[in-house]
Parts: C-alpha cells; sequence; structure tokens
C-alpha cells in the first residue's frame, strides 16, 4: 500500500496533516515521545512525512529500536524516510555500521543529503579517514557537504588540510570562514585567524563571537575586550563569550562585574557564572545564581552539583542530583561523574548502584570517563568484584581507567593484584603516567614488596619517559619505611634531587610510629612545623609514639604544646550508609545518634563477646595518661566502633557492613574488629584516610601489614 501524498488531499486535510507532523517534530524535540508517538497514533491519515517525523524523533530520543521497528513496518517509503534511517545511525559511534549500510540498502538514488548525513556521523565519531574516503565517492557535493568535512579536519587539528579544502570550497559562506577562523584559534594561530575576520566580506554575530572567544582561549582577554565593545551587534552568546574568557582565566571578579552589566541572564551566562564561583570556593554565590534562575537546563544542575562536589559539600550535592533526578530531568555525563565522586568519597554504594543504573537508563555506558569514575566508586565503596567486571567489559580502555583499578588494587592491599595490572597494561600496549607509578609502588608499599618496588622505582627512573616526582618518592619512603627500614627511608629523602614536602615527611612520620623510632619521629616532626605550621597531626602522631614507649611525661608536653599553640587537630568521625541515608559518628560522641540507646546496648554486647574471645585492650593508643577503666571506655566509642555496631542493627545478615574513617583506624580498634568479624560471622569493609581493611573469619585483608 502506498501512502497519500500531501499534494493530492483536500486542502484541509492536508494542512491537518502538516501540523500533526509539525506537532509529533516539535514534540520530539522537547523529549516528549509519549504525546509525539499518541499524536501519530490519533492521526486519521498519515503520509509518509508522518512516519518519517516519528523515526527522527525517535532516534533523537535514543531509542533506535523503536525507529527501526517503525521503519520495517511502513506500507511505503520515500528518500525522505531512508535520509531518517542513516541520520538517526549516525547519531551513535556503534551504529554506523548500519548508517553505511542504510545508504546502500536505498532502492532509489541516494541524494546528497544521503551522503552528507552518513559523512556527518563519520566527523562526528572521529572516523576521519573513512570521512575522507566517503567525500571522494559523493556523485555531488553541496556547500553542506564541504562545511562538514571541513569540520572534521579542523575536529582533527589537520589546519593544513583544512585550508586546503577551504580555498577549494566553490562557495565561501560565513558560516564556512567562521568554521575557519576557530579553527585557527583552536590550535593558537590567532594571527591566521585575525586575517581570515579581517578579509570577510560579511561577518555576522557569529563571526564576531568566534573571534572573541579565540583571543579569550588564547589568554588575550585585553583584545577579547576590545573587539568585544566594538561589535556592531551583541547577542546572549557574545555576551557569555566573553563571560566564560574571564571564567576561564580565573577573573572571577572581572567576571562578576559583565554577569552583573548583562542586559539579560540566560542560562548559559547563569551556568558559567556557577562554574566560575564553583571554581574560587564561591559556594553561596553559585547558590544564589542558582535560586535566582527561572528557567534551569541540564547543565545548571550540573553546574550547582559541581560547585558542592569541589568544595566538599557532598550531602548537598547528593540533596541536590535527587532534586534534579525527582523532577525528571536527565543528568549529563559532567553531573553524573560529579555524583560519583561523591558516592566515592562518602563510600555509599547503594545510592551509587542507583546512578550505575541511571547510566544504562541513559547510554553514559559508552562513555570513558563516565565508565573511569564509575570503577572508582565502586572501588573507593569496597566492591572491588564488581569494579573488575565494569573494567573487564569495557573496551577500548584509557590510561585512567587502567590507574582506577591498579590504584584500587593497591588500596585494598592487593599487591600481587596491582602489579599484574600493570603488567596487562603494558602488554597492552598502553603507556604508564606518573599516577600508574603512584598507584603500583602504593601496592607494594602495603604489601611489602620492598625489593619489586625498588626495581619498579628504578626502571622509572633509568627507562621511563616520567620523571619521579615528590609523590613517588613519598610512595618509596613510605615503601621502606612500613618494612622498618626507616634510616635508609631518611637517606633516600637526604639524597633525593626533589624537596621533601609535607607528604613525604608525613610518610616518615608514619613509619616511626608503626616502628616506634621517636628519634626520627622528632625530626619529621619539627620539619613538618616549618611546612605546615597550623597543622596538629604530626604532634598527634609524636604524642602517640611517646605514649606507646611510656614517654607520658613527653606526651603531656606534647598535649599542652597543641592546646598552647591552637593547632587544628582532626577530630576521628566514621559514618555508614544505610536506609539511603548517611549516619555519621564522632569518637566519644555517643550520644549524638538519634538512636543512641540500642547502640550503647549494641556496644556493651560486643564487650562481652570480645572478653569472653579473650580480647585486651590496648591502652597505648589513647593519648591521655588515665587508668585503665577509663582508656577501655575511650577505645570502646571510638567513632568507627560505633559505626559498625550500627551496622550490625541495621544492615541485613549476609550483607557485609561497610564504613569509613576520615582518620587512620588505631591499632586497637583493627585488633577488635578482626574479632567482632569472627564471633558475629559478619564481613565488615572498613575504608580509612589510608587503605582499605576487609575483616572477616578473625582476619583483615591488609595481614597486620599497615
Amino acid at each position: 500500500m502506498r501512502l497519500p501524498s500531501v499534494r493530492f488531499l483536500p486542502s484541509s486535510a492536508a494542512t491537518a496533516v502538516v501540523a500533526a507532523n509539525a506537532r509529533i517534530a516539535w514534540m520530539a524535540r522537547a523529549g516528549n515521545m509519549e504525546g509525539a508517538r499518541a499524536t501519530f497514533e490519533a492521526m486519521p491519515l498519515r503520509t509518509t512525512a508522518s512516519y518519517n517525523a516519528l523515526i527522527a524523533g525517535y532516534f533523537r530520543n535514543h531509542l533506535p529500536e523503536a525507529a527501526l521497528g517503525l521503519f520495517r513496518r511502513m506500507p511505503s517509503r520515500d528518500l525522505g524516510s531512508y535520509n531518517a534511517l542513516i541520520s538517526g545511525f549516525s547519531l551513535r559511534r556503534h551504529t554506523l555500521p548500519d548508517a553505511a549500510a542504510a545508504l546502500a540498502s536505498i532502492p532509489l538514488p541516494p541524494s546528497v543529503v544521503s551522503f552528507t548525513s552518513l559523512l556527518r556521523g563519520y566527523v562526528r565519531h572521529g572516523f576521519l579517514a573513512d570521512a575522507i574516503r566517503l567525500f571522494h565517492q559523493m556523485p555531488e557535493r553541496n556547500h553542506i557537504s564541504y562545511t562538514v568535512m571541513l569540520g572534521g579536519f579542523i575536529d582533527a587539528g589537520r589546519l593544513d588540510e583544512a585550508r586546503k579544502l577551504f580555498d577549494e570550497m566553490p562557495d565561501k559562506d560565513v558560516v564556512a570562514r567562521t568554521a575557519m577562523l576557530s579553527g585557527y584559534c583552536q590550535v593558537g594561530r590567532i594571527a591566521e585567524a585575525r586575517l581570515l575576520f579581517d578579509d570577510m566580506p560579511k561577518r555576522n554575530v557569529v563571526s564576531w563571537t568566534a573571534m572573541i572567544s579565540g583571543y579569550s582561549q588564547n589568554g588575550k582577554l585585553n583584545l577579547a575586550r576590545k573587539l568585544f565593545e566594538v561589535m556592531p551587534d551583541r547577542n546572549e552568546v557574545s555576551w557569555t563569550a566573553m563571560l566564560v574568557g574571564y571564567i576561564q582565566a580565573g577573573h572571577i571578579e572581572d567576571a562578576e562585574q559583565l554577569f552583573n552589566a548583562m542586559p539579560e541572564h540566560p542560562v548559559a551566562a547563569c551556568n558559567a557564572m556557577m562554574v566560575g564561583f564553583g571554581q574560587r570556593g564561591m559556594v553561596d554565590a553559585a547558590k544564589a545564581v542558582f535560586e535566582r534562575m527561572q528557567e534551569k537546563d541540564d547543565g545548571t544542575w550540573s553546574a550547582m552539583i559541581k560547585a558542592y562536589e569541589q568544595n566538599e559539600f557532598l550531602i548537598e550535592a547528593l540533596s541536590t542530583f535527587r532534586d534534579m533526578s525527582w523532577r525528571g530531568i536527565r543528568p549529563n555525563y559532567p553531573s553524573v561523574i560529579s555524583i560519583l565522586t561523591v558516592c566515592s568519597a562518602l563510600a555509599i554504594l547503594n545510592y551509587g548502584r542507583e546512578v550505575h543504573a541511571a547510566m544504562l537508563r541513559c547510554s553514559f555506558d559508552m562513555d570513558v570517563s563516565t565508565v573511569s569514575a564509575l570503577i572508582t566508586m565502586y572501588i573507593k565503596c569496597g566492591n572491588l568484584d564488581k569494579a573488575n567486571r565494569v573494567f573487564n567489559m569495557f573496551e577500548p580502555k584509557d590510561v585512567v581507567m587502567w590507574n582506577s583499578m591498579i590504584t584500587g588494587y593497591a588500596q585494598h592491599g592487593l599487591g600481587e593484584e596491582a602489579l599484574g595490572i600493570f603488567n596487562d597494561m603494558t602488554i597492552a600496549g598502553m603507556a604508564p603516567d606518573g599516577i600508574t607509578y603512584i598507584g603500583v609502588l602504593t601496592g607494594c608499599s602495603y604489601t611489602g614488596k620492598v625489593k619489586v618496588g625498588r626495581e619498579i622505582f628504578n626502571s622509572m627512573c633509568k627507562n621511563s619517559a616520567i620523571r619521579p616526582g615528590a609523590e613517588h618518592y613519598s610512595c618509596m619512603v613510605d615503601l621502606l619505611g612500613r618494612a622498618g627500614l626507616v634510616d635508609e627511608a631518611l637517606d633516600l629523602i637526604k639524597n633525593m634531587p626533589v624537596e621533601a614536602d609535607a607528604i613525604i615527611w608525613g610518610a616518615l612520620m608514619g613509619a616511626c610510629r608503626m616502628h616506634k623510632n621517636a628519634e626520627i619521629a622528632e625530626l619529621a616532626a619539627k620539619k613538618l612545623l616549618e611546612l605546615e605550621p597550623e597543622s596538629a597531626g604530626p604532634y598527634v602522631l609524636l604524642s602517640h609514639i611517646y605514649t606507646s614507649i611510656g614517654r607520658w611525661e613527653d606526651a603531656s608536653k606534647m598535649r599542652k604544646f597543641i592546646s598552647s599553640r591552637n593547632l587544628n587537630k582532626s577530630t576521628g568521625c566514621s559514618w555508614i550508609e544505610y536506609d539511603k541515608r548517611v549516619h555519621l559518628f564522632t569518637s566519644g560522641d555517643i550520644l549524638a545518634h538519634p538512636e543512641h540507646a540500642i547502640i550503647l546496648k549494641m556496644l556493651e554486647k560486643l564487650d562481652g563477646l570480645l572478653m569472653e574471645s579473650g580480647y585486651s585492650a590496648d591502652g597505648s593508643f589513647v593519648l591521655h595518661d588515665i587508668d585503665e577503666e577509663q582508656k577501655l571506655n575511650s577505645l570502646r566509642y571510638h567513632s568507627e566502633r560505633q559505626a559498625v555496631a550500627y551496622g550490625l542493627l541495621k544492615v541485613p545478615e549476609g550483607m557485609p557492613i561497610r564504613v569509613m574513617k576520615n582518620l587512620r583506624v588505631c591499632g586497637d580498634c583493627h585488633a577488635a574488629m578482626k574479632l567482632i568479624a569472627k564471633i558475629t560471622s559478619r564481613e565488615i569493609i572498613l575504608r580509612d584516610a589510608n587503605r582499605f581493611h576487609h575483616f572477616k573469619d578473625g582476619f583483615c585483608s591488609c595481614k597486620d601489614y599497615w
């Protein structure tokens, strides 16, 4: 059956069909596919154009199966039907072969639009060689074909080939000239861009804006502003381009002044201003812009979430993402990456799983950056098996993804597995970067692989294009220090070619605490005071060392010194996710939680069970010189024990209890956790400031080497 053509319908019927087709297209552009489909199904008379509009809408809204199904059910097809199919398949990288097959299957002679649709797909997804081949095969080309191919060369940074094609173009309109100008700006050839701008026979507001953006991107803000001031006409894009230039250069005050002077505040400008405020740590200012906006898009929500995330307003970021989801706003890549970062920081696995599900619904599971963030989330939430499954399923892997797995295994104390991934990465031909070496050296450090660590570090120094920096020397100091080679670690610091920073001295300080070396600890503390005069961390560690070797008077003096200097001392806190809420516990403050009564009862029950199992509290981890009963009470109410007690009460049996702590777990709690895991037959996964501890059946994954 052949569908009727509009031109052969009565005028009233033709008008109704055209209006319905336009309504389908409009609804599809707005993302309302239910409305578009309902309009289509309600039409008493449909034309081929009606089918074509709905097919295009399905593709636009990431429903390729529905589009293909409708295409196959069409009573008859025209060239526009095939063009809609080619254009739709060209939207996604993995369906490009289907687009090429659709072009080859057209029973009618393909038009220049047919070829250009596939050409645009090749260019969009970076298949430049295929684009060049198709371009030369085209029986005819128009100025759109030339402009698409020109954009492909420019996107690939092949400016000389782009210029050659530009010179061959029979019709150089303002779009092509502006594209060439922008290409020059992208690679820093700003003088050539300006020559092209000055030679343009006709300029529009887009050309002016492109030149202003080019100056801004290349650090020439004064020239950008001068050109902005002499523009014959400005629109919101021009204002926003100048605003973004200031923000990218870190000139937030100038950006804010320009923003306030804008005649209108379009969504893009507000989003950019929120990003700028967030980068500067001005979260309240970003929030004020957000709350004043009458209209918000996905970029608006993403900018607010990012401002919260990068300034460690993690609960606020979580709340904003939930609000966005509740309003039915589809997340974008940046917002998903930000919220996965939040889930990683808070170690909230259940919500991270929900974000993973949202990624699958939005087809974000093909993006390497988003999947890398997903892998990191699973690792930092203690679910290495799931991280490994996601890692193994994704191809091609980039260096960030490899680094995530290496670092993840290292943080979990699985040095052999970290080294295995490192070797696989090398075999795959992926060049390691500086972060790769940090991860693999950390894995060696946490598992006592001194010999292997030395070999990797020496090969890095001799054979790698990466020169060791302070962070790599810090790993080596940590590796040697943990193994008891504290003197050798100090010699390395004295002889290394880079200046020791606070992280390096902190690593040495941690080794001194582990091996009770007060002499070198005092030296490290002195160096840390010079580098971080406001931090109490090194003195707290030194006080611990004095306490552990019975130098109570020195420990008391150190505590008084900390108090007299009003130094910043971090309070130990731990948290656990349950019922989509983060429950926070602070050391010594058991009454802060609304369910403190049942938590206290569980702690008392655990005390009894621990005593029956032969547990004896290690008072050396209590800073104060107090009697043994007081020491026991102090240790009992450490934040990680409170969180574990709450987990035992709430987390269903058979599920791991996942706890996060902001500081390093103390030795007494570490010993207690092993016994608690055994006597309760539960798996406890504790992530402290340094690494993961998996407690199960009376053992810890760290094998007590931490």
